[in-house]
């Protein structure tokens, strides 16, 4: 079966920045797609994978010589071969001509290192999973369940694997090879089960407590777990928005994972027709939006600006997206049809911030859009046009 090739929204982001910066660093997932993107865009750069035993070997044992291989050079899977990077760090501040994309899917290892010897020297670009743009029309005729379901990942769209084999092996993977490498985790069992868990939780504000009375860990123990989980690009959390303004708020993080698929593989999810009945269904639309918008500002290259907020009356907002000190307000329903409780939340939020609120949207996945004068209602698979 031939592979589909599917052109990444970030390259533009990457063509742009690309003359800044003698180095470029990608980062991101296993299997988001970095070594294809960089293969394609760099075609002439020299490759070479420190997973390649020889070469490694090589690389470690003369780093001169194997980094004067070529005038511009990929090194992917960096993160094995460390002391490269302060070879790199000469090499780049006496010659100006010298180029290196530097890849690797261990963000805490490869970043610690990159961070360390090559600041100022290189930019960092993080690829996730596939985007709603970037597949747009190889979804058209998806449905809901099925999106949520199949993830993001492109070897799920590029006819090379289906979500019923990646998930499982991907998490086996990734448990014996980042995890053991990061953590000397001795009961990968407990691990695994706190994975399960944090996937039980999607949308909800992180309780490193209650985690570790049902885990059976320590606190310590279950915030290190995190760590990884969010250093290998598993989950993150989205932060809450507050400010001085004479209200009680909520400051706890909320956890969303990066791919939906992933979840519902934790979720024991084992087909899409079972989140028509599933209690998780509602918390997993939540979660592909939020990550939807965390790869919008990624592809662009745009800083974190989003929040939740949430204050002691329990109002919310599940989305802001914060602009020039004014507010982009995303209220998410997985409903298909509208009802005006579904502005509860946003109108709270606007007695508080007044004309700072900027624009309100409800995302839904009903199909009838109105963009009105006191807010906009949108289909799901639209929500990139609110966050340009």
């Amino acid at each position: 079966m031939d592979s589909i090739f599917i052109n990444r929204k970030i390259e533009k982001y990457i063509g742009d920045i690309l003359p800044y910066f003698p180095v470029l660093t990608i980062t991101g997932p296993r299997q988001s797609g970095k070594t294809t993107l960089i293969k394609s865009l760099f075609l002439d750069y020299q490759y070479f994978s420190m997973e390649n035993i020889d070469t490694l070997s090589y690389a470690i044992s003369d780093p001169r010589g194997f980094l004067s291989s070529s005038q511009k050079m990929i090194i992917d899977e960096v993160q094995n071969a460390p002391a490269l990077l302060s070879y790199i760090q000469g090499i780049v501040d006496e010659d100006n001509d010298r180029k290196f994309i530097l890849s690797g899917s261990s963000q805490l290892l490869m970043l610690k290192h990159v961070t360390q010897s090559l600041a100022g020297r290189s930019a960092i670009i993080e690829l996730m999973p596939l985007s709603f743009r970037e597949i747009e029309n190889s979804i058209s005729n998806t449905d809901l369940n099925t999106l949520i379901y199949k993830g993001f990942y492109p070897a799920n769209y590029a006819q090379k694997n289906k979500p019923e084999y990646f998930y499982p092996n991907y998490v086996k993977t990734y448990i014996e090879r980042d995890v053991r490498n990061i953590l000397n985790i001795t009961d990968l069992h407990r691990f695994q089960m706190f994975m399960k868990l944090c996937a039980g939780r999607i949308g909800s504000l992180f309780n490193a407590s209650e985690l570790s009375n049902e885990v059976g860990v320590s606190v310590n123990t279950i915030k290190s777990w995190l760590d990884v989980l969010q250093t290998s690009y598993i989950v993150t959390l989205l932060q809450p928005y507050y400010d001085n303004i004479g209200k009680r708020l909520v400051k706890t993080p909320k956890l969303y994972f990066y791919d939906t698929g992933l979840a519902c593989y934790l979720l024991d999810i084992e087909k899409p027709e079972q989140l028509s009945h599933d209690k998780m269904k509602g918390h997993l639309f939540e979660n592909l939006i939020v990550s939807e918008a965390i790869k919008h500002q990624l592809n662009n290259g745009k800083n974190n600006n989003l929040f939740f907020y949430r204050d002691s009356n329990n109002n919310e907002v599940d989305l802001l997206q914060v602009k020039n000190g004014n507010f982009n307000a995303i209220e998410i329903k997985s409903a298909q049809t509208f009802d005006t409780e579904f502005l509860k939340g946003i109108n709270a939020f606007t007695k508080v911030f007044g004309n700072r609120v900027s624009s309100k949207n409800i995302v839904y996945s009903g199909d009838y859009e109105n963009n009105g004068t006191e807010f906009n209602l949108l289909n799901y698979r639209n929500i990139n046009g609110i966050l340009d």
